[in-house]
């Protein structure tokens, strides 16, 4: 994590070097007020999500113990913790089952519902990149400007492909329980990963939620363009549609191919400018579009953070409280 931290570090410091920073300066103060409007509307990604975690909660959460509310609140700690901490995109799933667990979902079921859900991203990301690739080429830049591209379409499809196989026939959860079971033993944390294992092709075998879930997942992609068709037009720069969503596209397949860098930090950068440039975006105002896009998620992040700290300090406060009345009447009331 340090050393990605570092990479996207030097990254960063390279392109702030090689722009004017005082014209990049000048581009956000054109925008104004107005940009602040990038925050409310995230809240429509968020939403998407947590509808889409809700189809594949449906057939675990039957006593309704999960809200909707309460699972657009889980999905920006998660995307904050993927996000902002180093945590190379994978704490936030670890917290969204702490924080089902909290609601008094299972373990395996709540661990099921966030694998799979990671599984229906890679999906709608691969799709949304596609998309992007198109457009890319459809403008009239070559193949051989980012030969790139197509290696990344053809060895890139194989990874969500082999997953979903993986989770759904290759049992690896009870591989790895027969693997437990040679080195301990039976124990309550063998048999809890057979029963993820069970969870996880019990979630994949209901399609409904699985095709419902990837549709919210790809228009919330699709809806993120908005945020730089949006800063583009506010900066004084005006680009169709279509641009907004190429840049999009392709910022999003870096940053996910670049997980460990924290934050993305210099990644989301590089990948504005890159694409940017022969779509006729100079590299000023590419960093200006990313600044706006990062107080957006900062500003989010920093929120969602600071309510699960304050959340994690009223469950242990909750427990202490229970320990408490254990220890004064010898057993719980």
């Amino acid at each position: 994590m340090r050393i990605g931290a570092l990479l996207g570090l030097a990254i960063l410091v390279a392109l702030a070097v090689r722009v004017d920073l005082a014209a990049m300066v000048h581009t956000l103060a054109l925008a104004g007020w107005p940009l602040l409007w990038l925050i409310p509307y995230r809240a429509v990604y968020f939403l998407l999500y947590a509808l889409g975690w809700a189809s594949l909660l449906r057939g675990i959460n039957r006593e309704e113990r999960v809200g909707l509310g309460y699972l657009f609140w889980a999905t920006t700690v998660r995307e904050a913790i993927d996000r902002l901490l180093p945590v190379a995109s994978v704490g936030g799933g670890v917290i969204g089952v702490r924080l089902l667990r909290w609601r008094g979902v299972p373990v395996a079921p709540a661990s099921a519902s966030i694998i799979v859900e990671i599984l229906i991203t890679l999906f709608a990301l691969y799709l949304f990149f596609v998309v992007g690739v198109l457009l890319l080429f459809q403008r009239g830049v070559g193949v051989h400007e980012h030969p790139g591209l197509l290696l990344a379409l053809l060895f890139t499809l194989p990874v969500p492909l082999a997953t979903g196989w993986l989770l759904r026939h290759g049992s690896i959860f009870e591989r790895m329980h027969a693997f437990l079971l040679a080195l301990v033993g039976t124990s309550p944390l063998s048999e809890g990963v057979a029963s993820l294992d069970r969870e996880v092709r019990a979630s994949l075998r209901r399609h409904r939620p699985l095709l419902f879930a990837g549709t919210l997942q790809f228009v919330a992609l699709l809806l993120g363009a908005f945020e730089v068709w949006f800063a583009l037009r506010l900066f004084g720069h005006p680009m169709d549609s279509r641009v907004a969503l190429i840049l999009e596209s392709m910022t999003q397949a870096i940053r996910h191919v670049a997980f460990v860098v924290p934050a993305g930090l210099g990644v989301q950068e590089a990948g504005l400018v890159l694409f940017g440039r022969p779509l006729g975006i100079d590299a000023e105002l590419a960093l200006a579009v990313s600044m706006a896009k990062r107080l957006r998620e900062v500003l989010w992040g920093v929120l969602s953070l600071l309510s699960w700290q304050w959340m994690e300090g009223r469950q242990i406060h909750r427990q202490r409280r229970r320990s408490g009345v254990k220890g004064e009447g010898g057993a719980p009331p």
